[in-house]
């Protein structure tokens, strides 16, 4: 359960990459980042959610407003080995962060440059490998593994620093939806263990998983809330030109055939709970469809599922085909 205290606090932070161009990447937001919690920051391309989590370990620095992490000033250079010692980051291209030949090596890389003694670097990186998944791995060449397992290396490094936070800026967007499980997988992981998440993302299952989604547009956040909140305003994020997760496409056609369903159904689990979920003794109260009614609306589910699953759930059109929650079409 995520902390109230807020781990990093923006306050009304502008920031042009170019000082003499009227537009701002990132102009006037403010929010806060509180302990624990996972966080999934959506947008189309260009809209400055890799600008403005940039900012929270210093990479970049505002040009107005302020970033506070744990009450550190990040443009205070006196705290930037802090805050980054507090909140780490993986980007979207594994490669661009490993440096070693041998995955073990690679995540003691950081601890030995910050001049952690030899024995607690044994203890980091044999956690920091296992609580990414990958220490099974820990003598094999990085160029051998696969995308999901390089990222989980790159993660593996980053947590080997122990950030209370973890900054994903992407890190699963050039990777198969196998490699994206096992990112996923990780940062369940992570979260258990009290690790507070950020994930830049294009894909809306992910966030689906979030404890809260901000949608940014233009450099500003423009929506807010649970994943459930968020993800039932259709329409609202066609807007921005993103979709919703492909459960929830499936709710709204069903509603549309004359299914009801209720909005807060964003994951195929719920979306099949809903589905098969009885009716009470006396055939009321229960959402699920009657005896005579199941086959048929089934049917309809199967067929109205394959229409969801040609459309894309992530920003730019990415393909998507996936059976319905039952596993296989009728």
């Amino acid at each position: 359960m995520p902390n109230q205290e807020p781990m990093i606090k923006v306050q009304d932070v502008r920031f042009r990459y170019d000082p003499e161009q009227p537009k701002y990447a990132v102009d006037g937001v403010s929010l806060d980042i509180r302990r624990g919690e996972f966080v999934a920051v959506l947008g189309a391309n260009g809209c400055g959610k890799s600008t403005l989590a940039k900012h929270f370990n210093a990479i970049l620095l505002p040009e107005a407003g302020t970033v506070l992490v744990e009450g550190m000033d990040t443009r205070n250079e006196d705290h930037l080995y802090d805050v980054r010692q507090k909140v780490g980051m993986v980007f979207q291209n594994p490669d661009n962060q490993i440096v070693a030949t041998i995955v073990e090596e690679d995540v003691a890389f950081a601890p030995e440059n910050l001049g952690v003694p030899p024995e607690e670097i044994r203890t980091r990186i044999d956690e920091a490998m296992k609580l990414a998944g990958i220490y099974e791995k820990r003598e094999a060449a990085p160029y051998k593994l696969s995308g999901g397992q390089k990222q989980r290396v790159a993660i593996a490094g980053v947590i080997a620093m122990r950030p209370d936070c973890l900054v994903m800026d992407e890190s699963t967007a050039m990777l198969d939806p196998h490699g994206r499980a096992q990112v996923m997988k990780t940062i369940r992981q992570l979260r258990a263990a009290g690790i507070t998440i950020v994930s830049i993302t294009h894909y809306m299952e992910e966030a689906a998983q979030a404890d809260r989604v901000l949608v940014m547009s233009r450099g500003r956040i423009v929506m807010e809330g649970t994943p459930e909140e968020v993800f039932s305003q259709t329409e609202r994020l066609h807007g921005y030109h993103l979709d919703v997760p492909q459960a929830a496409e499936l709710r709204d056609e069903l509603v549309k055939a004359g299914i009801p369903m209720p909005e807060n159904v964003i994951t195929p689990d719920a979306c099949a709970e809903e589905l098969y979920r009885p009716p009470s003794p006396k055939g009321e109260g229960g959402r699920g469809p009657a005896p005579g009614r199941m086959r048929g609306e089934l049917a309809e589910v199967s067929r109205l599922w394959e229409i969801a699953a040609r459309r894309p759930s992530s920003v730019g059109g990415r393909s998507r085909r996936q059976l319905p929650p039952w596993g296989k079409p009728l």
